[in-house]
């Protein structure tokens, strides 16, 4: 960073590190044990819309790569897109399987980025819940490289004590998003 950057408050983009994700498996054993939240075996990846054919080959390849896979049965991975034009790609495992689903969801990014389509990236999530079936997530920020918890409820609201808890017990095994703005709502994000 330059003397004028510095003077300004300006900062360089964190880069985004993909091998964060695996951390994930690692909170999810530390959220069950503290407060009872497990898995659901669903994971998202939420991106800007993209249009053409370059995009259409890499959604085709992210389809044969995770279809390869003969541990998975049913859709390897759905397509959606939202009610603010971004689009998720939607996969699904067994509740037990979350080192298959971090698998999958760094091999989605890693197959966008590589593919020119980093700066499209938004983030990845993966769901939880708890005996009461209240929906949690882990989200990963691509481009702060950071995980914050999103727990939404009916009437698109949060539990925001759930959140800083979850905060609180997942911090030794995920790099947390300290700034509390860019903890941005995912209402209706595809598996929670």
């Amino acid at each position: 960073m330059g003397f004028l950057d510095a003077l300004l408050g300006r900062s360089r983009p964190v880069k985004p590190d993909l091998d964060q994700l695996f951390g994930l498996p690692s909170a999810a054993i530390t959220l069950q044990a503290a407060i009872g939240f497990t898995p659901t075996g669903a994971g998202s990846v939420c991106f800007a819309s993209i249009e053409g054919g370059a995009f259409a080959q890499v959604q085709q390849d992210v389809w044969a790569l995770l279809d390869a896979d003969p541990e998975r049965s049913g859709t390897p991975v759905e397509f959606s897109r939202d009610d603010y034009g971004y689009s998720w790609l939607l996969s699904r495992r067994g509740p037990d399987d979350l080192p298959a689903l971090v698998n999958d969801l760094h091999a989605v990014n890693t197959a966008l980025q590589d593919s020119g389509f980093g700066p499209q990236l938004l983030c990845s999530l993966v769901a939880f819940h708890d005996a009461e079936l209240r929906p949690l997530a882990l989200v990963y920020l691509y481009k702060r490289g950071t995980f914050y918890p999103f727990a939404p409820q009916p009437g698109e609201k949060r539990d925001n004590p759930l959140e800083l808890q979850v905060k609180t017990i997942v911090k030794d095994d995920v790099r947390i998003e300290q700034d509390l703005t860019r903890w941005f709502p995912l209402w209706g994000a595809p598996g929670l």
